[in-house]
């Protein structure tokens, strides 16, 4: 018998690759943070000795999600500025409190409130834009969660940065600081282009180019966005990306809601990847993401929650069956993205999108031991004749039970084991009260 450090036998495995695989009464063994082996249970029971062994007949496994476009500090402004379009809730609602009160304390504050909630629904992975990344850096380290940390670059001065050369010399520190760690990644943020000039995004796309590292950055979020860029630089925003030399598989798109069949055809082209945030997007009524038609020509589409002040939560669960029914209906086509599109979307499409598709996002032995388990025998998911479509369907993140980041778990029976809830539900509530009381109550 072979020594493993954890043996998790489930009713269902899915691994995402190969596609649309669902295994039944198998098991998956870790050691080291590393999967082993995915295995019947039987198998497994006969070849391993684990030190520690979960069993879970009536749930399925799944890759640890992959939340590939959040602003989790932003969760302290959970239901903040309701009802309100892009335009007036980012300038006149979010950014006015943003400028008072974003400060290390806070982004510490709001990045931990996230990490507990993505945590607690399957997530194992996130892509975070915000000030301050090295405290957003920090605050996943020690919760054990995976992260890619944007290292944000915008054209004005803030409390962190002064200019776009400081912005991205503080980002190089921060990633070489980080250089080879397990579960700290990065990648370039930026704000929406039409606020860059040219010489700064000229500059970022060689970085990225020589580092081999993604670029994100909204790409026609909205009508607003399309305008601005149009009266500012005479151009629409991937067309002046591409122009720039951003034609490139390490682009990544955040949003798309306005994207024409011509732009798809050209992210197609350039191997470029869309991140499809479907509830705030929908929320904010900036429109809907073609996403089945970029499936459709073959481009990488992952699934982020945005940030919870325009979502209002991170439920990658919600945001796979927002985006099922979104496909469906705009198309007039069931099934125009099914759900192990759906899934894969949220798994092994968005670790790609980051960069760490060779490490995590799919069951396979060698990468990252990063999963969980979501119990399906409730009265809201029971029978399950279809396991893919009940995750998606049937499904949220409160039917989470078990997450494991790199063989560590890091969620179970209830409680996160990095991270001392209370604590940071209480600085939360500390924080919506100076909030409030600043600038008045909680409805805008």
């Amino acid at each position: 018998m072979e020594p493993v450090d954890t043996l998790v036998c489930a009713r269902w495995v899915l691994p995402v690759e190969p596609d649309g695989t669902v295994l039944a009464d198998h098991a998956v063994a870790m050691r080291d943070g590393r999967i082993v082996a995915v295995l019947p249970t039987t198998a497994a029971l006969a070849t391993y000795t684990p030190a520690e062994l979960v069993e879970r007949p009536q749930h399925a496994i799944l890759p640890g999600l992959v939340n590939a476009h959040t602003h989790a500090a932003m969760t302290l402004l959970r239901g903040r500025a309701e009802n309100l379009a892009l335009a007036p809730w980012l300038q006149d609602a979010i950014a006015p409190i943003e400028r008072r009160w974003v400060d290390p304390e806070y982004v510490r504050d709001g990045t931990e409130l996230a990490i507990a909630e993505m945590l607690r629904g399957g997530v194992t992975c996130f892509a975070d834009m915000q000030l301050w990344p090295e405290v957003v850096a920090r605050a996943a380290a020690d919760a054990h969660i995976r992260v890619s940390v944007g290292l944000v670059v915008e054209q004005a001065a803030t409390r962190w940065a002064a200019d776009p050369n400081e912005y991205i010399e503080k980002g190089m520190a921060l990633r070489d600081d980080y250089r080879g760690d397990a579960l700290v990644a990065t990648h370039f943020a930026l704000e929406p282009s039409h606020a860059l000039d040219d010489p700064t995004l000229a500059r970022v796309r060689r970085l990225a180019d020589e580092l081999e590292i993604p670029v994100a950055l909204p790409v026609h979020e909205s009508t607003w966005e399309m305008a601005e860029s149009q009266a500012r630089h005479g151009a629409r925003p991937l067309d002046r990306l591409l122009r720039l030399g951003f034609a490139s598989p390490l682009l990544v798109a955040v949003h798309g809601t306005c994207l024409s069949p011509a732009d798809i055809d050209a992210l197609a082209a350039c191997g470029a990847a869309v991140v499809h945030c479907p509830e705030s997007n929908l929320k904010l009524g900036s429109g809907v993401c073609p996403a089945a038609d970029l499936v459709g020509r073959g481009v990488r589409v992952a699934l982020g929650t945005d940030g919870a002040a325009s979502n209002n939560d991170l439920d990658l669960f919600s945001e796979m069956h927002t985006a099922g029914l979104l496909a469906a209906g705009v198309s007039a086509r069931p099934g125009a993205l099914v759900a192990r599109d759906l899934l894969r979307m949220a798994t092994l499409e968005g670790a790609r999108v980051l960069g760490l598709g060779d490490s995590t996002g799919s069951l396979v032995a060698g990468k990252w031991a990063d999963l969980c388990c979501i119990n399906l025998r409730t009265a809201g998911s029971w029978p399950v004749h279809d396991v893919e479509a009940a995750l998606v369907y049937a499904c949220s993140s409160r039917e989470v039970t078990d997450t494991w980041v790199a063989g560590r778990r890091v969620f179970a029976a209830g409680s996160l084991r990095y991270i001392d809830e209370e604590s940071v539900l209480e600085r939360a509530e500390a924080w919506r009260a100076r909030i409030d009381a600043a600038h008045g109550g909680s409805k805008d």
